[in-house]
């Protein structure tokens, strides 16, 4: 494949293109704008392979991307490039419109004008991938029910509406211009390279630097964890694979409420580093104020992918979370700068002060 990865700095496209790059064969070119998520060190031994291009730029710039796109003969577009936190989605919704949906449609129009230039034989090549959020479906009770590609969307998040918004125009460029889009929804992803802001990554560093682990309300809120790598295979699968105008759910099995997420960081602490005053991580945890219109559960239904293209998780949540913890332990090179940015802050830190 000759593809386009939108975002390929980020974390999920960082992962992406470390697996594209696993087959000489492939061709990737990476455009990302370098916002705070973005960090050329985690795609730093890609940088110097002859079938890998890193160029900064954004999504918006209409012009550039269909440059790119005739330069490198691209036949596989993989737009990952979002903003993506909920937290910085409610404080601030006007950078998430302005790259989730405009962003959107620019790239949009520029593949859709690139594509009807191709040959025929070109044109049934081409595929367009917009990798979305399993958050686009809202809220879901505490009754085993699970979001399946059919589940209605109905975003309770400035984020989620603006992915939501994308996903909607993806379709249409599909059903009226003939576009070949193929869409898939996730679930929460965590591993390597993970921006300190999320979670995971969050509890671990705020753990290791003896700071209070703040959760939501009383962290009952669950989550379906899929491990990045996972994802990656399953994101490239799709791009090569996908049948044209689907979406497919992809998410890891392996739900768990936040506070329960924590603890088991916190174990996973005290058996490797244990704390210098003999105490235990848990007795950092800190319960601070829900943030406004905080979803209950998320869990996906991934028949589809796996019955129709034979990807199933690698990882369980236990063997996935103790390969992060490791990987954040044994890589202070990468995170200790962002953590000194002073770019992750969140509305849950915040909350602590009030």
């Amino acid at each position: 494949m000759r593809v386009l990865v939108t975002g390929g700095a980020g974390f999920i496209g960082s992962a992406v293109c470390r697996h594209l790059m696993s087959d000489p064969g492939n061709v990737v070119v990476v455009l990302d704008k370098l916002t705070y998520a973005g960090n050329l060190e985690s795609i730093r031994g890609l940088r110097d392979k002859p079938n890998f291009t890193f160029v900064r730029g954004d999504i918006c710039d209409g012009a550039l991307v269909g440059r790119l796109l005739e330069q490198h003969g691209i036949d596989h577009v993989m737009h990952l490039a979002a903003e993506t936190h909920v937290d910085r989605s409610i404080d601030g919704p006007g950078t998430f419109i302005e790259t989730n949906v405009v962003g959107t449609y620019v790239l949009l129009h520029a593949a859709l004008t690139y594509w009807q230039k191709l040959s025929p034989k070109g044109q049934r090549e081409f595929r367009f991938h917009h990798v979305s959020t399993d958050e686009v479906f809202g809220d879901l009770p505490f009754d085993g029910s699970l979001f399946s590609e059919e589940t209605p969307y109905a975003p309770s998040s400035p984020y989620s509406a603006s992915k939501a918004a994308s996903d909607h125009l993806a379709r249409a460029w599909h059903h009226t211009y003939g576009l070949p889009v193929v869409l898939t929804n996730c679930s929460n992803n965590y591993g390597p390279y993970h921006f300190p802001e999320k979670l995971i990554p969050l509890m671990i560093l705020n753990a290791l630097a003896e700071q209070k682990l703040p959760v939501y309300g009383t962290g009952s809120n669950v989550r379906d964890w899929l491990y990045v790598e996972d994802h990656a295979r399953a994101l490239a699968l799709v791009s090569a694979r996908g049948k044209i105008g689907e979406s497919y759910n992809i998410g890891g099995r392996a739900e768990c409420s936040n506070l329960d997420m924590v603890e088991a960081i916190c174990w996973l602490l005290d058996a490797r580093v244990p704390r210098p005053n003999g105490a235990l991580y848990g007795d950092l945890i800190t319960f601070v104020p829900d943030r406004p219109g905080h979803d209950r559960r998320y869990a996906m239904d991934i028949g589809k992918i796996e019955r129709e293209l034979g990807w199933r998780p690698v990882e369980t949540l236990t063997t996935g979370l103790a390969k992060t913890v490791d990987w954040y332990l044994g890589n202070a090179g990468w995170w200790r700068p962002l953590q000194h940015s002073g770019e992750a802050t969140t509305r849950r830190g915040r909350a602590m002060a009030l």
